[in-house]
């Protein structure tokens, strides 16, 4: 949720420079050439999900929204254009009243994609929705990624709670989209204030190895955090001997220590035996935590031991392998002329090399079978079939330039977890495989 939600204030910059420099030169050359107020439908969609993945998750739609809203140039953005003779001044003139006026439908955020799906489509004239290209895609192809890797994370916990720990592994406000992206995909909490802040997710967050080396000794290291904060505290125990350091935490905050912490070694044989000695010692409700860098399989890996919670950061903020999900944002549909009554007319890209598209606008469905498991997206540009009515994926965002599907970043993260459950099983594998529904062109 961002805070604006909640009646917070909040100062969001104009996004308008967040693009590529050849969206203002094409647009300039629309301009002149007459085109640019041309009818037109963009979509934003991937040809393939990256190797071994079974499915996607839409990440970054309220953060869409958000650019979308702000997409305007101030005077300042103007003047940097002019000095760099980036565009002539018709163009910065056209550029200085700039607000989107179009629509834009889409998956809503958590909902699952496969390749072709038809994830957000873009719809006005040629020049207002082709500014918007680089802005949208730098969005929803960071954030996509770190929810999937999210998602798959959350998945090989198993209901363990997962920590988002990636702000120092990444740049200081990706850091923040990420957090927000691994809280759609299942994460439930994050160590970064500033995502807290703006999107309302719950923070969490002890000490550190410096912590403890400050101190003259590990026990006056754990008195301070405990006197300090109290007994529910974590501590983290691997700063020296992983043993000596249990039984000196339990000793300062008793048996009532809310959680210890691992950051190293031999994280499965470790916690069975930290979870041995905290028994021993009558610590039996206290937690036990692991960080140092996960990613799902390690994750996986840890299932059969004695493990609570998890913290990621590296591979969770990065994608897991996969930073980016590819999406492209392509014309579709276009007008003739810039009559407002010109009819549309599919268009497409039939290059060498696989980068193709299928034009004309698309509706997209998820088919599923008796027991309302999904079995096929089906992508068509014709009329919808009866049986698919009720099984739409992509709805209205905004309209007429308004938004129109504010939501509080709970919903999405429900989603995601009902789009999941309704996948087959094998979705949840791990292991490589091809996506779990096939694409269907109708």
């Amino acid at each position: 949720m961002n805070v604006a939600d909640k009646g917070l204030p909040v100062t969001v910059p104009p996004t308008a420079l967040f693009t590529d420099h050849y969206e203002l030169t094409m647009l300039q050359a629309a301009l002149h050439g007459g085109a640019a107020e041309r009818h037109s439908v963009f979509e934003v969609f991937t040809r393939r999900l990256p190797e071994g993945r079974r499915y996607g998750v839409v990440g970054g739609v309220g953060r869409v929204l958000d650019a979308v809203e702000n997409f305007h140039f101030d005077q300042r953005e103007l003047d940097f254009l002019r000095r760099r003779g980036v565009v002539d001044d018709t163009t910065l003139d056209w550029l200085a009243r700039y607000r989107f006026h179009g629509d834009i439908d889409g998956y809503p955020e958590g909902e699952v994609y496969f390749p072709g799906s038809p994830v957000m489509r873009v719809e006005g004239s040629f020049a207002e929705c082709v500014l918007l290209e680089t802005v949208i895609l730098s969005i929803l192809n960071h954030d996509s990624a770190v929810a999937a890797a999210a998602s798959r994370m959350a998945v090989a916990a198993r209901g363990r709670p997962l920590m988002e720990m990636g702000a120092r592994r990444t740049h200081e406000l990706a850091a923040v989209a990420a957090a927000r992206a691994a809280y759609v995909g299942g994460f439930s909490s994050t160590s970064d204030l500033a995502a807290g802040f703006r999107y309302d997710i719950p923070t969490v967050g002890t000490s550190a190895h410096s912590f403890t080396l400050l101190h003259d000794s590990e026990r006056d290291a754990f008195t301070a955090q405990v006197d300090s904060l109290g007994r529910g505290t974590t501590l983290l125990v691997d700063t020296y001997d992983v043993g000596e350091a249990v039984r000196a935490a339990v000793d300062v905050a008793g048996t009532d220590l809310g959680a210890v912490r691992i950051d190293s070694g031999d994280l499965l044989l470790i916690a069975h035996r930290v979870r041995r000695l905290l028994d021993e010692l009558g610590a039996t409700d206290t937690r036990i935590v692991v960080t140092s860098d996960l990613d799902e399989y390690a994750i996986a890996s840890l299932a059969a031991a004695p493990v609570d919670a998890y913290g990621v950061g590296t591979q969770l903020v990065t994608g897991s392998g996969h930073p980016t999900c590819s999406m492209v944002y392509k014309l579709v549909a276009r007008a003739d002329s810039d009559d407002p009554d010109a009819p549309l007319r599919p268009v497409a890209k039939r290059s060498l090399g696989g980068k193709t598209s299928a034009g004309g606008a698309k509706w997209a469905a998820r088919q599923r079978d008796a027991d309302g498991i999904a079995e096929a997206e089906v992508v068509g540009t014709g009329p919808v079939p009866d049986e698919l009515a009720e099984h739409l994926l992509q709805m209205p965002l905004v309209r007429s330039g308004r938004v129109v599907a504010r939501e509080p970043l709970d919903a999405a993260r429900e989603r995601h977890a009902a789009a999941l459950a309704g996948l087959p099983l094998s979705a949840t594998q791990l292991s490589r495989g091809e996506p779990v529904l096939p694409t269907e062109q109708l």
